[in-house]
């Protein structure tokens, strides 16, 4: 049986290639191992980490403190500064664009520009999280006690 840390990267993708596919009208299996969009399937993995460290071990133990150390990180970093590099790919991109032909530079390849997540998709990332790992906790293994 897979555990609440891991199932959170599985729930992401039945969100995510369809709403990709319903923008850009066309499927893209890349999306699956892609960065950014909606939810954040990173702050839901380590949400749900988290969630089941606090049920399993207790809220108040040490290693709940760990794990919410690491869901901090991560959350921030997601929000922070991958968002901002995303941003700035944007604007690196646009220069590129309009460079001319003969500048050593005008057939780079473009950055990647969705690399982080705006609060709103870290939120939801965190929602789902916390509804796996407490779903879980409540279903398939109620009999674990802390």
């Amino acid at each position: 049986m897979e555990s609440p840390i891991v199932i959170p990267q599985h729930m992401e993708s039945p969100i995510v290639i369809p709403q990709h596919s319903y923008k850009e009208s066309r499927w893209d299996v890349k999306q699956l191992i892609a960065s950014g969009g909606m939810p954040s399937s990173h702050s839901a993995t380590v949400t749900a980490l988290s969630m089941a460290v606090g049920l399993q071990d207790g809220f108040g133990g040490p290693t709940f403190a760990i794990a919410l150390v690491l869901t901090c990180v991560v959350m921030y970093d997601a929000t922070g500064v991958r968002l901002h590099a995303g941003r700035q790919a944007v604007v690196l991109n646009q220069i590129l664009c309009e460079l001319p032909a003969e500048h050593p530079l005008a057939h780079s390849i473009p950055l990647r520009e969705l690399l982080g997540h705006t609060p709103p998709q870290v939120g939801a990332g965190a929602l789902l999280g916390l509804a796996i790992a407490t779903i879980i906790r409540m279903f398939i293994s109620p009999g674990i006690q802390p």
